[in-house]
C-alpha cells in the first residue's frame, strides 16, 4: 500500500454544514485535495498554528506539545490510514527515546499536533483515490463540489452571518488598526476574529 505525503492547504467555512469547517489537505506530489469536515474548536486549533498566532494561554494541543517536550516525547509522523463511512481515522507515531508507540487519534487532533511538532502527514493511495478531488482555487474554494465528513459540530452556532458583519468593518480599517485589532483579538483568545483580521491583512499584502 503506497504512502502519500500530505500538506495542510488551509481551512474554509463548510459549504454543507453550518457551524463546521472544511480542512483541506493536498498531496505533495499531485493536484488532488482531500477536504475533511471538522468542528469549530479543532479548526481554531489548526488555524492559529497555520497563522503563526501565539495564544496568551496554551490551548489543549499546545499543552500536549509542552508536556511532550518536557518528557522527551516526539511525534515522528501522522498517518491517516482509514476512511470508513465518511469518517477518517488517524494514528500518531511517537518516540520517547527508548521505543516507538502508535496512538489512535481523531484526524483533526492528529493534524493540529503534526503542525506543532512539524512532523509529516501521510495517507494511503486508496484514501486519496477514494476522497481526493481536484479543486480550482483560482475560481473559488471549490469545496462546494464535494466534502467528506468527519467530526461535524452540529452544536456549534452558524458563523457565516458573523463573518459578513466583520469583513465590512475591517475593510475600512488601516493596516495599523488591523494589526492592533489582531493583537487585541489574540489577547482575548478570540481566534476566529483573529483569523478574520489576519485574512484581511494577507489580502492587502498581496
Amino acid at each position: 500500500m503506497g504512502k502519500i505525503k500530505l500538506n495542510v492547504l488551509g481551512i474554509s467555512y463548510s459549504q454543507t454544514q453550518s457551524g463546521a469547517y472544511a480542512l483541506v489537505l493536498s498531496e505533495e506530489e499531485g493536484n488532488r485535495r482531500i477536504p475533511i469536515i471538522v468542528g469549530g474548536f479543532e479548526a481554531q486549533a489548526i488555524a492559529i498554528e497555520l497563522e503563526g498566532l501565539t495564544p496568551p494561554r496554551p490551548l489543549t494541543h499546545d499543552l500536549f506539545k509542552n508536556f511532550s517536550d518536557t518528557y522527551g516525547i516526539r511525534i515522528l509522523e501522522v498517518n491517516i490510514h482509514k476512511l470508513e463511512d465518511g469518517v477518517f481515522f488517524a494514528n500518531i507515531i511517537c518516540d520517547n527515546g527508548d521505543r516507538q508507540m502508535t496512538l489512535d487519534a481523531r484526524t483533526s487532533d492528529a493534524i493540529a499536533l503534526a503542525l506543532r511538532f512539524k512532523c509529516p502527514i501521510y495517507t494511503t493511495d486508496e484514501i486519496v483515490e477514494k476522497a481526493g478531488i481536484v479543486l480550482d482555487f483560482e475560481k473559488g474554494s471549490g469545496l462546494e463540489q464535494e466534502e467528506v465528513g468527519e467530526e461535524p459540530a452540529p452544536e456549534a452556532k452558524p458563523q457565516k452571518s458573523k463573518k459578513r458583519s466583520i469583513i465590512p468593518d475591517l475593510s475600512e480599517s488601516s493596516m495599523e488598526d488591523l494589526r492592533a485589532l489582531l493583537a487585541d483579538a489574540v489577547s482575548k483568545e478570540d481566534y476566529e476574529r483573529a483569523s478574520e483580521i489576519r485574512d484581511e491583512i494577507n489580502r492587502r499584502s498581496k
